[in-house]
Order: C-alpha cells, then sequence, then structure tokens
C-alpha cells in the first residue's frame, strides 16, 4: 500500500543526481571518519559526518515540538541504506537479525525523545531503553503531558494507565524522533525512519516462508518493491495496474492470515477426519496465496510491469463500448464546474435550442469531463463548458459521440494529473472532438491514440511531454487546424495500415514533426494539406522504413507501358523483369490550394521529397512482394494481392526551422 503523504521525488532511474539539490544529504549517511582505507564502512554506521536533516513542525491543536523531517527521502537514499547498512545480501530468514545489528549500531539506546504516534492520538515521551531485537523501545511519559487526541479524550492518568498496561514498550516504527539542534540524534532519526518505511511498504508476512531462501533478499525483494513505491509516488504507473496492485496485496494478505490460522488449528499427530479436510483446505489455500504472489511479482518486475500496464491500457476499452441507448434517446451532457444564469442563457440559445430541441434529446449535468464521457451512449453528446477542468484519468472514447468545448479552445482546459496513463484513447466506429484544449505534463504516454475506428480532431490545441498523437494501425485519424506542440518524440506518429489526414494544422516544438512508419505488404494512406511544420528539434517529417531487401528484378522505379495495358491517369506504375505486368502503385491527387496559403518553393521544398521518397518505397515493397510470389510459382497476377495503392496527397505544407530539415529517412 503506497503513502499518499510521500515525497516528491526525482525519476528513479535518475537517481545519481548533485546532492546540493537534496534537501538531505544521504550521501554522508554514514561516512567513516579520517581516511583509513582499511576500515569496513559497511560497519562504522555512527561515526563521520552526520546527514542533515531539517525540522518538521507539528500541524495540529496540541502544542507538540517538531520532529526531524525523514519523510521525503529520494529514491537512492533509501535504496544505499538499505543496501549498504541495512540487509546488504543477507537472506529472507537473516532480515531481523540484520535490521537488528544496524539498529544496535545507529539508534542511540536512550536520552532521546520521540513523539508516539497511534491512529488515536500523538504523545511526547522519553526513550528510556531500546529493544533492538523486538523492535522496540521502552519509554517514560514527558510531564507536563503534551498530547493531541483524535476523536476522543485522553487523561494523563489514562495515558499512564495505558503504558502500564504496555510495560512501557512501545514498537519502535510508532516513534518520531523530536527534532534538536545538537545533530546527535540524526542517525536515529534516519534509522527509524528506515525501520518504518521497509514493514510498511516493502517487509510482507509471507516473506519469511518464501522457498527462495538462499537467494539475496533485496535483490529479489527490496530493490523492486522500492522502485514500484516511486514509480507509484510519481505516477509512472497506470492508475488502473494501481489498483490492481492494491487489490491483490489485499487479498493475498487475507489470504495468508486464513492460511495462517487453520495451520495453527490443525495438530501435527491428529488423523481425525476434521483435520484431514482442513489440510486439503490448507491446500487449497496454498495454491490460491502461490497464484497472488505470482501476480504480485509480475507488477513489481519493471520490466513486466510495462508490458502488463500497456496490455492492460491498450485492450480494456476494446470491449466496452456501451452501443445504442435503448428506447433510441440520445443524451446532450453539459459539464461545468459552475454556471451563472447569463451562461445558461447563452448557452440554450447558442447551442442547445438550435441543435438539440428535438424530443429525442435529453439533458444531463455533470461536473467533471470524465464522468460526462464515461456514461455516454452511441450518438451522444458531451458540451464542456468555458473552465479549467483536472483529470485524473484517462479519457477513453468507447462509442460513436462527439465531445465539443462551448467557448473559445484556449478556455475550455482539460488538463492531465498523472503520468502513468494515457490521455486520450479512442477505439470507436466514428467519434470528433472539436473546441478542447488539452494539457499534459511530464507522462510516459502519448496525448492521444487512435487505436481502432475513426477520430476527427478539429479547433484543438494539445499540449504535449512525450509523444503526441498516435495512429495505429487499422485506425484513422482526421485532424483539421489543431495547434500541437512540446513532445518529447514525435508531434504525429503514423502506423503502417492506418489512414491520416491531417490539414490546417501546426505542428512544433516536438523531437520530429510527423513520424511516418512503413512495413513490407501493408497499406498506408496519408493526406497532409497546408499544415505549418516549424521549430522541431530533428525533421519535419521522417519517414522510418525497413532497409532495402537486394533485388533480382528489374529496376525500381522503371516506368513502361505494357502492350494490352493502359495506365489510368494519375497512377503511378511499375513493371519488371520477374514479373512483367503492370501494377498501380499509388494514387497521387493533388486538391486545388487556396492562394491564401500560397509560400515561396523553399519553405514548401519538403511536400515533394516527401511524395516521392513514399512512392520510391511502395516500389520497392512491390517488388518485394512480387519476388516472393515467383519464388511461390505464383504467375497469375492477384490485384488484392499485388495493388499497393498508397493514397497520398501532400500540398502546401509549409517547413520552417526544423533543426534537421524539411524530410529525413530512417531505416532499420
Amino acid at each position: 500500500e503506497v503513502d499518499s503523504s510521500g515525497p516528491e521525488s526525482k525519476n528513479p532511474d535518475q537517481h545519481f543526481v548533485s546532492t546540493n539539490q537534496l534537501s538531505i544529504q544521504s550521501h554522508s549517511l554514514f561516512q567513516n571518519e579520517g581516511n583509513n582505507e582499511d576500515d569496513d564502512s559497511g560497519t562504522d554506521y555512527g561515526s563521520g559526518d552526520k546527514p542533515f536533516l531539517k525540522k518538521a513542525e507539528h500541524v495540529g491543536n496540541a502544542v507538540l515540538p517538531g520532529i526531524f523531517q525523514t519523510n521525503q527521502l529520494l529514491f537512492y537514499e533509501r535504496f544505499k541504506a538499505y543496501q549498504d547498512y541495512m540487509l546488504g545480501d543477507c537472506k529472507t530468514s537473516e532480515v531481523k537479525a540484520f535490521i537488528a545489528d544496524y539498529l544496535e549500531k545507529v539508534v542511540e539506546p536512550c536520552d532521546w525523545q520521540a513523539l508516539w504516534c497511534t491512529e488515536v492520538f500523538d504523545v511526547q515521551v522519553e526513550v528510556v531503553d531500546v529493544d533492538y531485537v523486538g523492535l522496540k523501545a521502552s519509554v517514560e511519559l514527558v510531564l507536563p503531558m503534551r498530547c493531541e487526541v483524535r476523536g476522543c479524550e485522553i487523561s494523563e492518568e489514562a495515558m499512564r494507565d495505558l503504558l502500564e498496561a504496555t510495560q512501557h514498550m512501545v514498537p519502535l516504527q510508532e516513534l518520531h524522533t523530536v527534532y534538536d539542534e545538537s545533530g546527535d540524534f540524526d542517525h536515529t532519526a534516519l534509522a527509524v525512519e528506515h525501520l518504518r518505511f521497509f514493514y510498511k511498504h516493502i517487509w510482507r508476512k509471507w516473506d519469511e516462508e518464501d522457498e527462495d531462501d538462499d537467494f539475496d533478499y533485496f535483490v529479489r525483494c527490496v530493490e523492486p518493491r522500492l522502485r514500484l513505491y516511486y514509480d507509484i509516488l510519481e505516477d509512472r504507473v497506470p492508475a488502473g495496474l494501481v489498483a490492481e496492485y492494491h487489490s491483490l496485496l489485499a487479498r493475498c494478505s487475507e489470504k495468508f492470515q486464513e492460511f495462517s490460522s487453520l495451520r495453527n488449528d490443525i495438530c501435527s499427530d491428529s488423523e481425525s477426519e476434521l483435520d484431514n479436510v482442513s489440510m486439503v483446505e490448507g491446500l487449497r489455500m496454498c495454491e490460491q496465496m502461490e497464484a497472488l504472489k505470482r501476480k504480485l511479482r509480475i507488477i513489481e518486475n519493471p520490466l513486466l510491469r510495462h508490458v502488463l500496464g500497456y496490455k492492460v491500457n491498450s485492450g480494456k476499452q476494446s470491449y466496452s463500448a456501451k452501443g445504442q441507448r435503448e428506447g433510441a434517446v440520445r443524451v446532450v451532457h453539459v459539464v461545468s464546474s459552475s454556471m451563472t444564469v447569463g451562461q445558461l442563457q447563452t448557452l440554450m440559445v447558442d447551442k442547445l435550442l438550435p441543435d438539440f430541441s428535438g424530443e429525442q434529446f435529453e439533458l444531463q449535468f455533470h461536473g467533471d469531463p470524465l464522468l460526462a464521457i464515461d456514461a455516454c451512449y452511441e450518438g451522444d453528446v458531451v458540451i464542456i463548458c468555458t473552465g479549467h477542468y483536472l483529470v485524473s484519468g484517462s479519457i477513453n472514447i468507447l462509442d460513436s459521440i462527439q465531445v465539443e468545448g462551448f467557448g473559445l479552445s484556449d478556455e475550455v482546459v482539460i488538463e492531465k494529473r498523472g503520468k502513468g496513463d494515457a490521455f486520450i484513447e479512442a477505439t470507436a466506429a466514428n467519434a470528433k472532438i472539436s473546441n478542447l484544449k488539452f494539457i499534459q505534463h511530464d507522462a510516459i504516454e502519448g496525448i492521444l491514440c487512435v487505436r481502432q475506428g475513426r477520430l476527427e480532431m478539429e479547433n484543438c490545441v494539445l499540449q504535449c511531454e512525450t509523444t503526441g498523437v498516435i495512429v495505429r494501425t487499422s485506425a484513422q485519424l482526421t485532424m483539421n487546424m489543431c495547434d500541437l506542440y512540446g513532445a518529447k518524440g514525435a508531434g504525429v506518429e503514423i502506423y503502417p495500415g492506418s489512414i491520416c489526414t491531417l490539414v490546417g494544422n501546426g505542428i512544433h516544438h516536438c523531437r520530429e514533426g510527423v513520424l511516418i512508419k512503413v512495413s513490407q505488404g501493408v497499406l498506408i494512406r496519408i493526406t497532409m494539406v497546408n499544415n505549418v511544420i516549424h521549430n522541431n528539434e530533428g525533421y519535419g517529417v521522417i519517414l522510418v522504413k525497413p532497409a532495402d531487401l537486394p533485388l533480382d528484378g528489374g529496376a525500381v522505379g522503371g516506368k513502361h507501358k505494357t502492350e494490352g495495358i493502359k495506365p489510368h491517369a494519375g497512377l503511378e506504375y511499375i513493371c519488371t523483369d520477374v514479373y512483367p505486368t503492370c501494377v498501380p502503385l499509388m494514387v497521387v491527387e493533388e486538391p486545388p490550394v487556396d492562394s491564401h496559403y500560397d509560400v515561396p518553393p523553399d519553405i514548401t521544398e519538403g511536400n515533394d521529397a516527401i511524395k516521392k521518397e513514399l512512392v520510391a518505397t511502395s516500389a520497392k515493397k512491390t517488388q518485394r512482394q512480387k519476388r516472393a510470389m515467383k519464388e511461390l510459382g505464383v504467375t497469375q497476377a492477384d490485384d488484392n494481392l499485388l495493388s499497393q495503392e498508397m493514397f497520398v496527397s501532400i500540398q502546401g505544407n509549409q517547413f520552417r526551422r526544423n533543426g534537421k530539415g524539411s524530410f529525413g529517412t530512417f531505416q532499420y
């Protein structure tokens, strides 16, 4: 379970940062005093430079002293502490002994004060002795009593009675060291924090019964769980996967508790029928628990977690479309956090009455765009009024709906919080998004992915962080008059087998403007008209294609008329010695360009380069396919197999100030 009050931290994969940027200088946590090279740095825990810890003031009604601020440690600080000082290369069965040895070397045995914090109260106590093996401390109440209670009243006498009942022994994990400027207790505060964090987020009740006891516990369990904690903390794991992980943890913990209780009730030397039944039940529980543990390990593994997260995100929507609502009723979902009477009147007059006054329309009001879209059926309309909306989950367009902003696109803003989920994913047969601005922050998924079906975007602004718009195989995207910028990858990424139409868009300040992926034998259709592609780090448009294969036939691109075959107007043809029949390669249609878009040739020269490269690529693909058919003994033309029509309309695009030029290719 992840502590939501945990620290904001850096990327775990970039954890070796300069210590002057950190609030805690942990690189000197347990350095040795002097320069004796023969000293064992892993055993001299307490001497040397002291870590610099800040003071955290107590927040609450009661007057309680401040404590050491230890809950904002970065990934590598905890990693170093567990690997170098606390656990080392111990086995699972040795964890408790290693922790006790670590605490004995670091934690002061007495004469330090702490806040004893429970769910019911926080009270100031003084530590008089420490049981390192039992992970407990003997404490005395500091007088006069300074205490803050939650939901009840506790007198000084009642607190004394409670301490007497516990024999003055309290868990070390519940103690938070009171701040002391001398620095004498900095190591103590850090050690107790590492202990508390370990048993709250790393250790599992079933670990000590793990059969893999011969393996390094830190490598096998601590490191992956620690990375997962920080990945979740930094929103780098999809929300659905986080929920699944927490659910698995809870179920596994519950199953382990049931299994332990059942095991304790069975007599080892009993042969009764009841005990035999219990043993069978215990075996069943054990199998169930092992299955849950395997799932947990998959999520804890960084590589498998990424693959699983992608699979969950990419597949779950495909089966969730609702279809048409019963009764042929269509709902108009109005989204607004608040609205004045004048704004409501404007909405009614300008939008609702002209377009949705028929009897088949009903109105529903929402405060959250996600809730409105999730409530949609086929044919519904979502109208998002002027405002700034913060969303945490993904926007999944599953049914053929319209989502439009009411107001200027810069005034209707949807901002994504969280890094692990995709922002917008579309699988609908025919959907439309218009007049909206989408803002994405430090994400690991693109801002929009059209996985299947058709999506039209019009007059939208997309402020990206990673890849911008992705058009997957078999998907279709039409993007008109949109502004896309800020992608750390390609602004628009077009996969083989897709249809992409880009008209009048601005694509700028990305790593690459448009990335086109070409695959052998897969149809792709591209239209790019009057786009302004500028100020990108790499190329304006880049083509990614397979490396050329050796060809036995005639020259690629040779254009001939074959006797009996009349070339069709507007088609590029190719004939080879391998298969001497002309087949159409590409349909090149040039729509008229408005004079408003006429620009000097040096600004638009990339248009011809893109078309020529796509034509050549299509020709080579066709010849490879013919050669393969020849080897298979195919001697008759098959238009369905050989026709590689690639509809391309590339005209009037402007390429300005792109770092590597208008157009480039990359072979793999």
